[in-house]
Parts: structure tokens; C-alpha cells; sequence
């Protein structure tokens, strides 16, 4: 997604649920995770957020809130993968209190998942959900915001779809932060480093 089609997707949003209703999840992610907590990132076993996980990263260091970088949560990890490739969900069982599961699933997550993040949650947890609608998912989280299935085509088609929302979230958790320090970014800074963090590969971390 390129910088254009967000500045015009957040003008096609503007005065409507969905922008206020991204930044203020965006805002509920920013103020859950804690200096010496973890932010622990997972999809479904067939959807890895890999580029949510690059946009995080790229906040956390652009905004100043090392937080933010998350965790990359996988069911699988092939042998040799790096280090901080290698976390699989045996993690959750450990995840307690200042730890912040973000759970991005555009499917039923399964049940082994779904006992997982329920673990996480009674050991203390913050769980957070960005979902296609799946009612189970949703009653574990303490905040959630559910994505339309699908942009779909036509005159009243939503603009939005789980992907497209993951990219307005990353991009507003950082911008929540509150006013920048001196000598901080300014507007036209701040849309330059959106324009980047759109249009780039994923950094060579992930």
C-alpha cells in the first residue's frame, strides 16, 4: 500500500467510525504495552502478520517507544531460523502480567490457539484482537476491532479489509504518542516516514 492511497483512504474515512475507530485501538495497543513488558505478535496458523510485525518494528523505532517492536509469535518455525524467528506459541504459556498479546486472525484462530491466548489471558495478559469476526476470538479480548471480510467491488463497498486496517493501526500507534520532543519530526517529516514505511520491504530484522 503506498503513502497515496492511505492519505486518500484516511480522507474517504474521515468523520466515519473507522478512522477514529483505528486510532483509538491504535491507542489502546500503545498504552498496554509497558517499558519491561512484550509486545507478542500471532496470527492463525495459516496467516503470519508478517508485514504488521515490520510496520510495528519501524513505529517503535520512529516514534521512540522501543515497546512497540514486537514479538513475531509462530506456529511453525523451520529449523535455522534466527533467533528472534524462532518463538513459537509455547511462549503464550509463559505470557502473564506486562506482557501484550495482539492476536490478528481474518479466520476462526482454531482451538489450539484459542486455549493458548485464553492461558495468556488468565496469567495477566493484555489481549488485544484485530479480527474478521470471529465471536470466540473476541470474547477473550479486553479490546478488539473487527475488520469487514472483504473491500469487495461497487459503489458501496467498504474500503477497508483486515490488511488495509493492520496499516492504519501500525501507522496511528506511533502518531499516538502525544506531542513530539523538541527538535522532533514535523508534519512534513512525519508524512515522508509514512510514505517510507509503506512502500518499503519489510526491514532485513523480519
Amino acid at each position: 500500500m503506498d503513502a497515496v492511497r492511505v492519505a486518500l483512504l484516511r480522507d474517504v474515512l474521515a468523520g466515519t467510525e473507522w478512522l477514529q475507530a483505528t486510532r483509538r485501538f491504535a491507542g489502546a495497543l500503545r498504552s498496554s504495552v509497558v517499558p519491561h513488558g512484550g509486545l507478542l505478535l500471532v496470527g492463525g496458523e495459516a496467516y503470519e502478520p508478517w508485514h504488521l510485525a515490520a510496520h510495528l518494528d519501524d513505529e517503535a523505532a520512529w516514534s521512540g517507544l522501543p515497546e512497540l517492536s514486537p514479538t513475531l509469535v509462530r506456529h511453525r518455525a523451520p529449523a535455522g531460523s534466527p533467533a528472534h524467528l524462532s518463538v513459537t506459541t509455547d511462549r503464550l504459556a509463559s505470557a502473564g502480567r506486562g506482557d501484550t498479546l495482539l492476536v490478528v486472525s481474518p479466520w476462526a484462530p482454531g482451538a489450539g490457539l484459542l486455549e493458548r491466548v485464553h492461558d495468556a489471558r488468565r496469567g495477566g495478559a493484555t489481549v488485544l484482537t484485530l479480527d474478521g469476526g470471529d465471536g470466540e476470538l473476541r470474547t477473550l479480548a479486553h479490546d478488539a476491532l473487527t475488520a469487514p471480510p472483504s473491500a469487495g467491488e461497487g459503489p458501496d463497498a467498504s474500503p477497508l479489509d483486515l490488511d488495509t486496517v493492520q496499516h492504519l493501526v501500525s501507522a496511528a500507534a506511533g502518531e499516538n504518542h502525544g506531542p513530539a520532543p523538541r527538535g522532533g519530526r514535523g508534519f512534513r517529516d512525519r508524512l515522508s516516514r509514512l510514505a517510507d514505511a509503506l512502500t518499503a520491504p519489510p526491514p532485513p530484522r523480519w
